[in-house]
């Protein structure tokens, strides 16, 4: 391989012909002597890897160079580029901005060889590859490279390689540094360390990850489960509780004893009234009650009450209400109608008292209930007894003035009108078939004839006056079968009001029969007793439902921490 010399550019001066082109200052040729390579050669061999410098045969080719063969005393003209030489100039410049590697610019050498170029240097096979439309640096003609070199090893035998069959390209070494061993590792090895820091920086962070997060759990969860677990254990009263059970029954099983009510069992009847006796229960006039007949706010103001359970002595009402619906909690089962209480207290015999209350309290209810019921019913029994009787009245009243305003009997009347309007009609017809049998003849008898046919017209006359008798209207009034029905629809009136009136009595006297007894009472089935061991605080249970309500809180903010925190840095 050769290096091409190159001088530097400069202006060539049209002079007289034969004088000499260039020259310096002392009357020197500017061009550079033979043997010698202009700086710039000089500096491309020195920037690439240095092959033009250490190959063969470089004295002969320079022997042969026109500006080695001049003479030293002639004028010597300088090399002036070409303007595609200057445009391969700046591209290799352009090439050596890049950085690339020694690795590349050795592949790029030995792809150009490959492909039959001769570079000067490195950077110029890679742009005389370029030119030619080849990337050297790509995947494929790497794999390429690779394999043609491998099949040139194969086919060289089964003995060793020998050196000068491997292409070995020299690379630019630093003179001004000693040739010392390099100190740097290889990219494996540096890989091998960067992964050891990373993963070392890894289980670092892990590590404070973890025990900020222990920190936080014990902050936020363990350290307030504690405290729930020493209160429960250590400082919590004990609270006593007492259970009963009783049932709101209808006697006899109800009232009446036909119809759905029958059939219904008492537990169903009186659900309405077991519903409303809890809710009187669990109000607050319940609670009041209570605490005037047995001093309700004085025995959970006590001073042996810790400070969380205790209630203040001047507390208000709902203060001391939402501390009675913690400690009197009723059940209703509508299956069973049985209705279930239970009672805490610091002292059992006071619970077993304040539930003893508590029953009588809806005893009372249950009568008062009853009683309304009862009142209820019999008023309403009463009223319509009397609607019944005042329409009764009515209906013969009306009846009265229509028969004194008419006939005594027109049904009689009409019965009697309609047997004469039909004799009437009879002898109307024997009087006219004797006319038309007398008009039949060729010579009837005038006499005759005119007496049939004045018979014939009084008939008429008659018919009509009993037709007009009995349907249109005298003397002002309705007409006599206008009367009739009106009897009628008040007899029927009467008889209405007559059946209302039965049934109104009888409901009546069935009000009676249960105004005289208990509708409704209260049994107990289970009798308040004190319980001699505490039921409340439920230590352990509570202090496990304590670091679970925690854990539930913590894993929350936690959670909305994260989500807020990823939409900031989003």
């Amino acid at each position: 391989m050769t290096t091409k010399p190159k001088a530097r550019k400069f202006r060539i001066r049209r002079t007289a012909q034969g004088a000499p082109s260039l020259r310096d200052p002392a009357g020197q040729s500017a061009a550079p002597e033979a043997g010698t390579v202009p700086p710039r050669a000089e500096a491309s061999r020195s920037g690439g890897l240095g092959q033009a410098a250490g190959a063969p045969g470089a004295g002969a080719n320079a022997a042969t160079d026109p500006a080695a063969r001049a003479e030293p005393g002639a004028a010597r003209a300088g090399e002036v580029n070409s303007a595609q030489e200057m445009r391969a100039a700046t591209t290799i410049d352009e090439i050596r901005q890049e950085g690339l590697t020694g690795r590349q610019l050795r592949m790029a050498r030995r792809l150009a060889q490959k492909h039959g170029l001769a570079p000067t240097s490195d950077f110029d096979a890679v742009r005389l590859l370029r030119q030619r439309g080849i990337d050297p640096f790509s995947r494929g003609t790497i794999l390429e490279l690779v394999s043609n070199d491998e099949g040139k090893v194969e086919n060289a035998g089964h003995g060793p390689v020998s050196d000068e069959a491997k292409v070995q390209l020299p690379q630019t070494m630093p003179m001004s540094k000693p040739n010392l061993p390099s100190t740097d590792l290889s990219p494996a090895e540096r890989r091998a360390e960067e992964i050891g820091r990373i993963q070392k920086d890894i289980a670092r962070r892990r590590r404070r990850k973890l025990a900020l997060l222990f920190s936080r759990l014990a902050a936020f969860v363990f350290l307030p489960t504690l405290l729930a677990g020493y209160y429960y254990y250590a400082v919590a009263t004990p609270m006593y509780t007492t259970k009963s059970a009783f049932l709101i029954l209808s006697a006899d099983g109800g009232s009446g004893g036909g119809g759905l009510g029958g059939l219904l069992p008492s537990q169903f009847a009186t659900s309405q009234d077991a519903i409303a006796t809890q809710d009187y229960l669990q109000s607050k006039d319940a609670m009041l009650r209570l605490d005037e007949d047995a001093g309700f706010r004085d025995v959970f103001s006590a001073e042996y009450i810790d400070p969380i359970q205790r209630l203040d002595p001047e507390a208000t009402t709902e203060s001391a209400y939402s501390i009675y619906k913690k400690y009197v909690k009723l059940g209703y089962d509508p299956t069973e109608g049985v209705m279930r209480m239970e009672v805490s207290a610091p002292d059992p015999n006071i619970a077993a008292q304040f539930s003893r209350r508590l029953i009588d309290y809806a005893e009372e209810r249950v009568d008062h209930l009853s009683a309304e019921k009862r009142q209820d019913a019999l008023k309403t029994a009463k009223q319509s007894l009397a609607d019944a009787k005042e329409e009764r009245r009515e209906a013969q009243r009306r009846l009265v003035a229509l028969q004194e305003g008419t006939l005594l009997d027109p049904t009689g009347q009409i019965a009697a009108i309609r047997n004469l309007i039909a004799n009437v009609e009879l002898q109307l017809q024997d009087k006219q078939l004797a006319l038309n049998t007398m008009l039949a003849n060729t010579r009837p008898n005038a006499a005759r004839l005119a007496a049939l046919r004045s018979e014939i017209t009084v008939l008429e006359a008659e018919l009509a006056k009993q037709n007009a008798r009995l349907n249109d209207a005298t003397d002002g009034g309705d007409s006599l079968a206008s009367q009739t029905a009106e009897i009628k629809m008040a007899e029927a009136d009467l008889l209405t009001t007559d059946m209302v009136l039965q049934a109104a009595l009888e409901t009546m006297r069935q009000s009676d029969i249960e105004a005289n007894k208990q509708v409704r009472y209260l049994t107990v089935s289970v009798n308040p007793v004190p319980s001699q061991e505490a039921s409340y605080p439920r230590s352990f249970e509570n202090t496990i439902l304590a670091f679970l309500v925690f854990s539930g809180i913590y894993l929350l903010i936690s959670l909305t921490a994260s989500v807020l925190r990823e939409q900031v840095s989003a």
